[in-house]
């Protein structure tokens, strides 16, 4: 089948990195004193997690560690983010769950996960029950179906890309390819759901036909097909403190947790940074890890104003939301078939409506865990986060109790999930391309501010890999090795990304180069 990222983004860096003895995680300063003077440093990193640990490893690995990093939470890892959940039926304490990125990809070469030793297994999406409001329903006919229709609507997107076209949404590219499903046709719309919501978070009609292609083509075709599951005790995040340790001491001086950045002032010479608490720091360069999502929302007041060209670059490109709603249930109990991995179910009235659950109480996963979660997007998650978590449950067990009838599915004995959108330092969960979005318009979001001195970094400004871990991995090292090679006197390397004043209506071929971050080689590694 068409296999789906279907998560927050994310995966293993699949970068050639050797197997190392896991290393024990620093234990990071939570708190520091606030100085009425600003503190001076070559180099802000905006953000600790993935883009912004990484763009400071890249700094220290060429011998620059005058460098601060600037973190809102308490912890590194921004979106990659884990919590407790449930009990252990031995008595242990309970069990560790994603909240955001979950899922390895491009796993073809040794990477992060092999030298952090993370714990994860395959995701076999064909291992998949279909269900409807009658109970379990075959209905898996309708994803040959769609995978037929996706033949065509991947080849039209190769047209667009290299005769430029102009882009559209991906709903315009289905219907095109004669995939079609109506209000009257729910099971087609739960097939659908699975096959591009799982992945992008979004609908359709809000993702560009063009680019969902590229970008999941940019992974899969180029790396491997794999996708693994993540559920180590240690969290997600252990292979991002886990490269921290290797540049930053315990209760490192240089790590600035719980500090809140709210003013950013920008010139030619220099980057200054105002935090919620009074403090201020004075650098060179300064990258910004922050969230589309964070930025869209004017919670950083930058001086001067963002010009327009930058801004339009940050409104267009969308920040996408993905809940995971996790239960469990006693585990003699169980009522799923626990050797079945996923579980697609199509509401007959709502597209999108508590879609696709999945079983960790599965071999290989977390056996004997009873522990079940279902997954909603955008206006569903939009929806879960706003109201009370009551509400969630009872809606989410009508949905369990349709699928496995009412007799036989109890009251789960623990209940939660994250909200996204509303967390102040995130505001979603990862980017998508939106339809017509050009290439110039992303580049202008990427493209950096004073002449060299303010940079942006992060899954969101990743050409090729929005919305993946690996894309925030990428673009926050490239930021550090061009600030890098900057500090060390290579003048190209200070404000070698370029923007674009005028935009035009489509992408011309000769733009898809490395200043605009389009770093493969040819179109053929990836089919189109």
């Amino acid at each position: 089948m068409f296999n789906v990222k279907a998560s927050l983004a994310l995966l293993v860096i699949a970068f050639d990195l050797f197997a190392a003895t896991l290393a024990s995680p620093v234990e990071w300063s939570e708190t520091r004193e606030s100085d009425e003077t600003c503190k001076k440093t070559k180099v802000a990193v905006l953000g600790a997690g993935c883009a912004g640990i990484f763009a400071a490893q890249a700094l220290h690995n060429a011998s620059i560690d005058d460098f601060v990093i600037i973190e809102y939470n308490g912890e590194i890892g921004g979106r990659v983010k884990h919590t407790t959940f449930g009990q252990q039926p031995d008595g242990e304490g309970p069990y560790t769950i994603e909240l955001g990125a979950n899922w390895c990809e491009a796993l073809s070469r040794p990477g992060l996960a092999k030298k952090w030793k993370l714990e994860n297994k395959y995701s076999n999406y064909d291992n998949l029950s279909t269900f409807d409001e009658t109970g379990q329903s075959d209905y898996s006919h309708l994803i040959d179906d769609f995978l037929e229709s996706y033949t065509k609507f991947e080849q039209d997107a190769g047209l667009i890309l290299t005769q430029n076209l102009q882009d559209r949404s991906a709903r315009t590219g289905f219907r095109l390819a004669d995939w079609k499903p109506t209000h009257d046709s729910p099971k087609m719309q739960a097939v659908e759901w699975f096959e591009m919501d799982f992945e992008y978070a979004q609908t359709p009609e809000q993702t560009s036909h063009t680019w969902a292609v590229i970008n999941y083509n940019s992974t899969f075709y180029q790396y491997s097909e794999r996708n693994n599951f993540v559920f180590d005790e240690r969290g997600f995040s252990a292979f991002i403190s886990g490269e921290a340790s290797t540049f930053l001491e315990d209760k490192d001086p240089r790590l600035m947790l719980n500090t809140i950045v709210t003013d950013i002032e920008y010139s030619d010479t220099g980057v200054t940074v105002h935090n919620k608490d009074g403090s201020c720091v004075e650098a060179d360069y300064v990258i910004c890890t922050f969230s589309i999502g964070v930025l869209q929302r004017d919670r950083i007041n930058f001086q001067p104003k963002l010009p327009e060209w930058k801004q339009t670059g940050i409104d267009a490109m969308t920040m996408a939301t993905y809940t995971k709603i996790f239960l469990q249930f006693p585990p003699d109990q169980v009522f799923w078939d626990t050797n079945t991995q996923f579980f697609l179910y199509a509401d007959p009235y709502e597209r999108g409506y508590y879609p696709i659950w999945q079983s960790l109480d599965t071999p290989g996963f977390q056996p004997g865990s009873g522990i079940l979660f279902v997954t909603v997007t955008q206006d569903q998650s939009f929806q879960v986060e706003s109201q009370t978590e009551e509400m969630t449950k009872n809606q989410v067990m009508e949905v369990l109790r349709t699928m496995y009838g009412a007799e036989n599915v109890p009251e789960p004995t623990a209940f939660m999930y994250p909200r996204w959108s509303k967390e102040p330092w995130a505001y979603g969960s990862y980017s998508n391309w939106p339809p017509s979005y050009t290439l110039e318009m992303h580049q202008n979001l990427r493209a950096s501010l004073g002449n060299g001195r303010l940079w942006f970094a992060g899954e969101a400004t990743s050409t090729e890999y929005f919305g993946f871990l690996h894309g925030a991995y990428a673009e926050g090292q490239s930021a550090g090795i061009a600030i890098a090679e900057c500090i060390h006197g290579n003048a190209t390397a200070c404000d070698s990304s370029p923007s674009y004043k005028m935009l035009h209506g489509t992408t011309r071929f000769g733009e898809y180069d490395v200043d605009n971050g389009w770093t493969n080689a040819t179109f053929e590694t990836f089919g189109l």
